[in-house]
């Protein structure tokens, strides 16, 4: 697999699984959330996030949980505080459709590195990069797949991002909610800064170009045999 530009970053919440891939080249960064790390398990939130960060040394990015602001902030400084390589991932909105802006203009101010998580509109990328101190890193995660499940085609939404952006580097555009080994190569395309993919479509990176007749075949194999493993009778 050759990309020019983009970079992959790997998301899930398993310990085993990050620090497996936080040895392979083709993985640059690693991205996480309390559901993700909920559904693995995951008991004591600081103590599960530090093990991982003595081991990579990557970019990283661990979110808040709060739905009060004032309490996102104290949570933000919190995580920040944890290395130099943490971003810290505040949603543009909270449960209550309660705009983060100022939070994240004031977190920013701080220099505080924000992955600004759960971005579906170009207004809302419009209003984050019009806020944003252009010398602290920052991440925009706009949800590519769940914006394509209501039936809308993100391409527009993410190349209208990219171009607003320009070529400040301290501002990456990040598709998120990536859903097969195809959006890597649309996100490449259109000069997305990352890509963050989660662990299941990691594993079928080494399907890239694989010969369709012969996966077809397989396809085919795979059923008969669970057909006979199964002792189906009609």
């Amino acid at each position: 697999m050759k990309l020019k530009r983009i970079k992959i970053y790997a998301d899930g919440a398993d310990y085993s699984d990050f620090v497996n891939l936080n040895k392979s080249k083709i993985i640059k960064g690693f991205t996480t959330n309390p559901s993700l790390m909920r559904k693995s398990g995951v008991k004591n939130y600081e103590k599960f996030a530090k093990k991982l960060i003595k081991v990579i040394k990557k970019p990283i990015s661990f979110e808040v949980f709060s739905d009060e602001l004032d309490e996102m902030y104290i949570q933000a400084k919190k995580i920040s505080s944890w290395g130099n390589n943490v971003y810290v991932k505040i949603p543009i909105v909270n449960s209550k459709g309660v705009s983060t802006i100022r939070l994240i203009k004031k977190l920013n101010l701080e220099k505080i590195k924000l992955n600004i998580t759960a971005v579906f509109t170009f207004n809302q990328v419009n209003k984050i990069i019009n806020i944003l101190n252009y010398q602290t890193p920052s991440i925009i995660s706009i949800f590519a797949g769940r914006i394509a499940d209501t039936g809308i085609d993100p391409i527009n939404i993410l190349k209208r991002s990219i171009k607003l952006k320009k070529n400040n580097k301290n501002i990456k555009i990040l598709w998120a909610s990536t859903r097969e080994v195809l959006n890597i190569y649309q996100a490449e395309n259109i000069n997305c800064d990352i890509i963050t993919v989660p662990i299941g479509i990691i594993k079928k990176l080494n399907l890239y170009k694989k010969n369709l007749k012969k996966y077809s075949i397989e396809t085919a194999k795979d059923f008969y045999l669970d057909g006979l493993k199964s002792k189906y009778k009609i």
